[in-house]
Parts: structure tokens; sequence; C-alpha cells
């Protein structure tokens, strides 16, 4: 066979090309043409221009993201599930049309109002150098680098205007209030009689029929769950740590080898004087400028403990002269370059020559020296301990990691081989497809209940993979004793289900007599209740949600207004609303409830623009395309 091909060639590669070529025109093809279709698919479209498959798939990831950072333990099933990526494609929605409606309307800030607004907005305080540059230190440890931070402010600042104009706008008059404060507010008087369940259970006997009637009837309500008894071991880096020891010796290497880590970093204080100069400002006056300094520089030489004085009245800082040039202190990386030069060269009381940096020109007065001082090994050991070993166990965790999952995948009719050769400790557990009430650690992963209740996991028996069920977390599982969902007999639940009969006759009569109670007092009006009360939305005196409501909702233009509340199985009240009292005023008057009517009023109106906007830029969302791509998701 191979001789024929080696002596026909040509004839053999035509053979191929005919075969393997057409299967792949119509099979690989079509193959990449659904995947490059599928990411390019379009699930919404803002004034005409599409949101893609791929744009929605890589916001829902740095969504995720998000989340992970600020909750680790977050269950990945939920993340991933259709409401949270539906609120991704809703949330990029809201963005285009606002960022369409900022570029629209002339709202993004041009370069100078940017610089505005970085300098004077509290939130970017952290991010801002004490001349009022950013921080590109800072910024680089995001991952971002000055032109993208300066972008991405641009898009916010823009986005806010478009709602700001509406929602900062909004006014709520004390007339207009008043209503929804007095629903919230208003007092009545009343009187009730309770007509419990609790107080009719001794009442009523119910007998084996009605017994075996309902649960019949409700024979769900006794199923017992799908369970499973299992056995499962954990490798983590946490419990290597335990095991990891390290010699003295490493410790005080590695305490010598970063050293810096362990040295408090140096701080100076100073004090500036400065003329500004800006740079498109001609040579002359850039020189006019240098001059000026000088003569400065020469008076504060003079007397030098007017320093603060002279800077009071001739710096051009806003944000220092009033405080006689002082600007605290700063490390290394907070000032502009040639600054910072001059001040981390200088000692304590001296005072500098004319500094220029991209301000102007500086004249600084160091005040104050501290941190630099490195701190004893026996200070800083415990906490070189804990992570040496930490970082050692890590290392080990990835050798041992691939051992724990070749073991319990090539000998999986047991844990037992993992648990010699890894010294592991073998957990025993019952649980459910879903986590159990204050499940934690490995049993409240779905990923891993999702994996010991798998067809094959329950039909074998043998080890389920490993699971990553945390960072740096493995685990695997096997069934002991399986139990499918099934409806319990009603001998082995007769207890309860004569408890639930108890419960339904009680409260049946618990009604019958409050609704003959009721047509007593609707025939008498005058009828008193025994028990009388004040109540608000406020101070509702442990009464229920739904007397309380039916009680202010009741018609206050003819009192006493007769009422019966159906609380359901709890029981039934009969209420008389005999009187209509004032607002209950909350402490300091109504003027911290009527901000908070105006901003929810200034929330509904913006979202009113907001889907005004939608509609004037005709958002579609591709249901269909929505559909699919949600199926294709679906294992």
């Amino acid at each position: 066979m191979f001789e024929f091909i080696r002596s026909h060639s040509r004839l053999a590669l035509a053979i191929m090309v005919l075969l393997i070529f057409p299967s792949f025109v119509f099979f690989g093809i079509q193959g990449y043409s659904r995947f490059t279709d599928g990411a390019n698919a379009t699930v919404a479209k803002v004034d005409g221009h599409a949101i893609t498959q791929a744009e929605w798939d890589a916001a829902h990831r740095r969504t995720i993201e998000r989340i992970r950072q600020q909750s680790p333990n977050v269950d990945a099933k939920l993340l991933e599930s259709p409401v949270v990526k539906r609120q991704t494609l809703d949330g990029l929605i809201r963005e285009r049309v606002l960022l369409t409606t900022a570029r629209d309307e002339h709202l993004v800030p041009d370069d100078n109002r940017l610089q505005r607004l970085f300098v004077t907005d509290p939130q970017f305080a952290q991010l801002r150098n004490p001349d009022g540059s950013v921080n590109k230190d800072l910024l680089a440890a995001q991952g971002m680098s000055s032109e993208m931070f300066a972008q991405q402010l641009r898009q916010e600042f823009g986005m806010q205007q478009v709602l700001s104009a509406v929602t900062q706008s909004a006014f709520a008059s004390a007339a207009t209030a008043a209503p929804s404060l007095d629903a919230l507010l208003q007092q009545r008087e009343i009187q009730l009689q309770r007509f419990d369940t609790a107080d009719y259970k001794s009442k009523v006997s119910p007998s084996d029929a009605d017994i075996a009637a309902y649960y019949k009837a409700h024979q769900s309500d006794f199923n017992a769950p799908e369970q499973a008894t299992i056995d499962y071991v954990q490798l983590s880096v946490d419990d290597l740590t335990k095991s990891v020891n390290v010699p003295e010796e490493d410790l005080r290497r590695y305490y010598e080898e970063n050293a810096s880590r362990y040295t408090t970093a140096e701080q100076r204080r100073a004090s500036h004087i400065l003329v500004k100069v800006e740079p498109e400002d001609s040579a002359a006056k850039k020189e006019a400028a240098k001059k000026r300094a000088e003569e400065l520089l020469a008076e504060v030489r003079k007397n030098p403990a007017a320093f603060a004085d002279i800077a009071r009245k001739n710096s051009q800082d806003p944000g220092s002269a009033a405080q006689g040039g002082d600007l605290d202190f700063f490390g290394r990386g907070m000032m502009a370059k040639p600054f910072e030069d001059a001040v981390f060269a200088m000692k304590p009381g001296e005072i500098s020559d004319v500094i220029q940096t991209d301000f102007g020109y500086h004249i600084i007065q160091l005040t104050a020296v501290r941190g630099g001082t490195k701190k004893p090994f026996d200070e800083v050991r415990a906490s070189i301990e804990a992570e040496v070993r930490k970082s050692l166990a890590q290392k080990k965790f990835t050798d041992v990691a691939e051992q724990f999952t070749n073991t319990v995948y090539e000998q999986s009719d047991t844990l037992q081989p993992v648990i010699d050769k890894l010294k592991l400790v073998k957990h025993t557990a019952t649980v459910e497809r879903t986590p159990m009430p204050g499940a934690t650690g490995a049993l409240a992963s779905q990923k891993l209940l999702d994996a010991v209740f798998s067809a094959d996991s329950i039909r074998t028996k043998r080890n389920t993979d490993a699971i990553e069920v945390g960072p740096s977390q493995l685990v695997s599982a096997r069934i002991v004793n399986y139990a499918a969902a099934h409806t319990r007999p009603l001998a082995e639940v007769k207890d309860k289900v004569r408890e639930r009969v108890v419960e339904v006759q009680a409260s049946a009569l618990a009604h019958k007599e409050g609704q003959a109670r009721l047509a007593e007092v609707r025939k008498a009006p005058d009828t008193e209740l025994p028990v009388k009360l004040t109540v608000s939305r406020a101070h509702t005196q442990n009464q229920p949600k739904l007397l309380i409501d039916d009680v202010l909702a009741a018609d206050a233009t003819r009192l006493p207004q007769p009422l019966g509340v159906d609380l359901g199985e709890p029981g039934y009240v009969v209420v008389r609303v005999t009187k209509v009292l004032g607002r209950d005023a909350p402490p300091g008057g109504d003027a911290l409830l009527r901000e908070q009517y105006t901003q929810a009023w200034a929330k509904a109106e913006g979202a009113a623009y907001l889907d005004a906007l939608k509609t004037r830029l005709k958002v579609e969302i591709k249901e269909p395309a929505i559909a699919a791509a949600a199926s294709a998701a679906t294992p």
C-alpha cells in the first residue's frame, strides 16, 4: 500500500484533495461559520448600532470578575444564570444609550473641563498627586494608562450629565408630597378582636378518614428528597501549609532578601513657594517668572523663619498657599520628578535652589523626615513564616494536585489510595442535590453536588473527578448510599399529617367564628371590641402588615368602619376603625422624609427619561438571538 503511494504520489495527492477538501468545505467551513456567526450575532441594537454576542459575553465576563472580587465564595453557577446574564445585557444597553445621547447632545467634557472635574471631585483624591496631577503608578497597578483613565472619565462624566439634568432638577412641593406622607404617617384608632387558629386546635379532632383524605390530596408535601451518603476527601493549600516546615536560616534569608518590605517607607514633609508657569506661556513670561522666583529665594534665605509668611503672600499654588506652603508628608512617586529629587536630597531645615517643573518654579523648604527604619527580625518572624509556608504550600499544591486528580480517576472505585498517598482525611456527609441550609466548605459547592448526583456517579458509585470548589481547593467524592426521591408512606408520616389537618380544621373554625362576629358588628356598628390601639405604618403595634394595610385603606369618611381581615392560616381578625388622627411625625419633622420622597421621585423620573431615550434611539432587543444563545450555552 505505502509502496503504491510512493510510486504514484501525484495520484495519491489528487485523491486526498478530492476526499478531504470537500469535507472541509461542507463541514469545516460550515462549523467555523457557525462559530463566528454566533460570536457576531446581534443581540440588541441602539441607534442602529449592533451589540453583538461577543460584546455581551465580554461584558458579562467583566461583571463576573467584579462580583468575584467582591464576593470570592459566590456560586459560579448563579453568575451564569439567565437572569444575571440578562442584567448584564440591560446594563450594556443602558450604557450605550447614555453614551450615544451624551455624544449627540455634546455633553462629553473637553480636556480642560475634564481636568477641572478630576481636580475637584473628592472621589479621585487617592489618585491625585499633591500638585493635582494623576498618579500614574496607581493607575498602572490597575492596568490602566493615563490616556485610558482619561477616556473612561470622559465617558462616565458624559453619561452622568445625561441623567443629572433630570434627576437633579426633581422637586417635590409640600402639596405634592403631602398625600404620600399622609399615607405613610397617618394614624388611626382601632378596636379589634382576634380569632387565632392556635386557640381552636383543642376544639378539633380529625378522624382517620380526614387524615387519609388529606394525605392523598397532598402527597407531594410528604416526599422524601433525593439524598446520598458520601465519602469525600479534600486537598487544599491551607491543609498543605500545616505540613510545611521552614528552617530558621531560610526565614532569616527571606528577611534579608526582602528587607525593603520590612522597612517603613521614608516620607518627607516640605513647604514650597510656587511661581506658576503655563506650558503655552512665552519665553519672556517664563524668564520673568524665573526671575521672580529667584527674588523670593533670596528673600527666604535672608530670613528662613519667614518662609511660611512669604509663601502665604506670594505662592501661586492654591492648594498650599493658605497653609504657608505646607504640603504635609509625602513619599516617593507622589510629586513631579524634579521636585521629588530635590526634596529627597535635602536635609531638614534646608532651603533648595529654584526648582523647575511643568507647573513652574518652586522654592522648597524641607521641614521634617520620618520612616525609613527597618523592623527587627523577631518582630516580623511570625508573618514571614506564615508567608513562606503559604508560598511553599502553593508550589507543592501544583504538583500534588496532579497526583490527586490522577489517583481519584485511575483508582475510581475507592478513595483510600489517594488518602494513603497524600495523607488526607476522609469525611462523610449526607447531601442533597442543592446545598443544605448552613452548609459550608465543599458541601456548599453546587459544582461538587452536580458531580455527585450525575447519572454515572449514581449508577457506578465511583469517585467523582477532582472538583475545584474554591481557590486551590480540590475535592473528590463517591456515593456510599443513595436514596431516590420518594413519597413517604402514610404510616411513616401520620403524625405530621395529623398536625396539618388539625391546623387546617382549626383555621377553618377560627375563620367561621370570626366572620360570624363581623356580621354581628355590622348589624350593631356601636359594638365595642376588646383591644384598643392606635396604629400607623411606622408604629404597627406588632400587628400583621396585612391588617395595617386594610386598616389604612378603609374608607375614613364613614366611621366607625367594621372590617374583617383574613390572615390566612394564622386566623381571622375583626376590626373597627373608629378615628383618623394626624401624622405620626418622625423625629426632626417631615424634612428627611420629604428629601427621601424627592429622591424616589428623581429616580422614577430618571428611569422614565431613560425609557424615552431608548424609544428615541430605537433600541431593539433580539429575543430570538438571546434565546438561541441561552440554548447553546445549556449543556
